[in-house]
């Protein structure tokens, strides 16, 4: 069981900031694409394809389903009630369910997210009288003056918005839905993924991939050409980011991604971590790094079975999908792009894992969580810590050591500054550091030379 004493010792690794990409330019509007939507409802997220393995999924009785029907059938208390309820009508064809999806999504305190799909899915059952109102709740949403720090998830639930009342009012529709892909995504998001920026593998990689389903489904425009090495790696990154050991609660297993600070994981986090890499795995089910996440999920020890878990579990999750076992997937990610590092000794669940990501190290070993201070006991060891076949070592001033594994990683360094490297038996080579401040190197397998470090006098570029 993860365990979630942490010992902080504050470490003061360079931060990385995300910046626009200098000559960014705007879009060549004889390039446009078309924004206006012609698709038949439904238009989010259960296109025909999906919504006809939902339905076999709910003919065979399938423990998902099983699972989700339990839960709506027995009245729970949902924390999601438009899309739990809308959801389940649009596979059901349960009028009752529908008309009770709609009712919630005409009440107080209904987000727009929720109302979107509500009318989306449940369009059928709609009076002309809650048509009505339900289309004004998403115009006001979408006619609301234009505030350029919206989140990613208000940013989805404007396109949600756009796209589902698009018969309405066209024009409006296809004005936000280019402002949103040319200005903010093309202008603001993509271009701080290629400076660096990752995105919190929770709750913002779930809201991302809702809105890249939407946007492809009905424009058929694939944002991520804009940012293809963020999204390559992406996947891997799905995997590696959690902690070795599995947490249980009563309802079911949880992966639980790296987080920051005191206190207990947040298991909503965990389940859209979980969501997020299932619609990772639906929207590009072919590429090589979504067959190893398709293994990593696959397991039906980590089904979502709770109120809040099982209907992404339902809506995203393809058992018809073998995967490839993600044991084959390398035990080191290191992202230059963005400075993350994460570093297991092995697969299995006891393993020793280490984390550099957004200016924090961790080290997770025999069930604890510490993070790595400068001043503290990373900085107090003269050698490399190992984890399995690589290892970890602090920059200091005149850095020497004695090299373990195959791979090492000098850490806390300055970014993107070129320094010297003086191997034991090899000539000095000048190796530039991360965006993190991280000097990777590579050594035979059995051999242990010595290493020397100092800033190159020519220094950063």
């Amino acid at each position: 069981m993860l365990q979630c004493l942490r010992l902080i010792l504050f470490f003061a690794l360079p931060a990385v900031f995300a910046l626009p990409l200098a000559g960014q330019t705007e879009v060549d509007q004889s390039e446009a694409a078309e924004y206006r939507v012609y698709t038949e409802h439904p238009r989010l997220l259960l296109r025909p394809q999906r919504l006809r393995l939902l339905k076999r999924e709910r003919e065979r009785q399938s423990m998902r389903w099983r699972q989700f029907d339990a839960l709506i059938s027995g009245d729970a208390a949902m924390p999601e009630p438009g899309f739990a309820l809308a959801l389940y009508y649009a596979v059901s064809g349960n009028a009752a369910i529908g008309k009770k999806a709609v009712s919630w999504a005409l009440g107080p305190g209904a987000d727009i997210r929720q109302i979107a799909l509500v009318y989306d899915w449940c369009l059928d059952v709609l009076s002309e009288e809650q048509n009505k109102a339900l289309t004004a709740k998403l115009m006001k949403a979408l006619k609301a003056p234009e505030e350029s720090k919206r989140s990613l998830a208000q940013q989805r639930d404007r396109a949600f918005a756009a796209i589902v009342i698009a018969e309405q009012n066209q024009d409006l529709a296809e004005t936000v839905l280019r402002t949103l892909t040319e200005s903010w995504w093309r202008r603001s998001l993509s271009p701080k993924l290629n400076a660096g920026a990752n995105l919190d593998p929770g709750g913002e990689v779930q809201s991302l991939f809702e809105l890249l389903h939407a946007i492809r489904d009905n424009l058929t425009i694939d944002l991520r050409s804009d940012s293809p090495a963020y999204f390559k790696a992406l996947p891997s990154y799905q995997v590696i980011c959690n902690y070795p050991a599995p947490y249980p609660t009563p309802e079911n297993e949880f992966r639980i991604p790296i987080f920051s600070g005191n206190g207990e994981p947040d298991l909503r986090r965990a389940a859209l971590s979980r969501a997020a890499g299932l619609s990772i795995v639906a929207y590009d089910n072919n590429a090589l790094e979504s067959q190893f996440l398709q293994g990593w999920l696959i397991q039906d020890r980590f089904i979502l079975k709770g109120v809040f878990g099982a209907p992404y579990e339902f809506l995203w999750a393809n058992p018809y999908q073998p995967g490839l076992s993600y044991a084959h997937l390398p035990l080191i990610l290191h992202d230059e792009r963005s400075g993350a590092l994460f570093i297991r000794s092995s697969w299995d669940e006891d393993a020793v894992w280490f984390a550099l990501a957004d200016g924090e190290a961790q080290l997770f070993r025999d069930g604890q969580i510490v993070v790595l201070s400068q001043k503290g006991p990373l900085a107090a060891k003269p050698e490399p810590i190992p984890i399995g076949t690589s290892s970890i070592v602090a920059f200091r001033p005149g850095f020497r050591c004695t090299a373990q594994g195959s791979a090492m990683f000098i850490i806390g360094a300055k970014p993107r500054t070129k320094y010297d490297v003086e191997v034991d038996d090899e000539e000095l080579t000048e190796l530039e550091t991360d965006a993190a401040g991280t000097l990777e190197l590579r050594f035979a397998a059995g051999n242990a030379p010595g290493v020397r470090v100092k800033e190159s006098s020519y220094g950063s570029q």
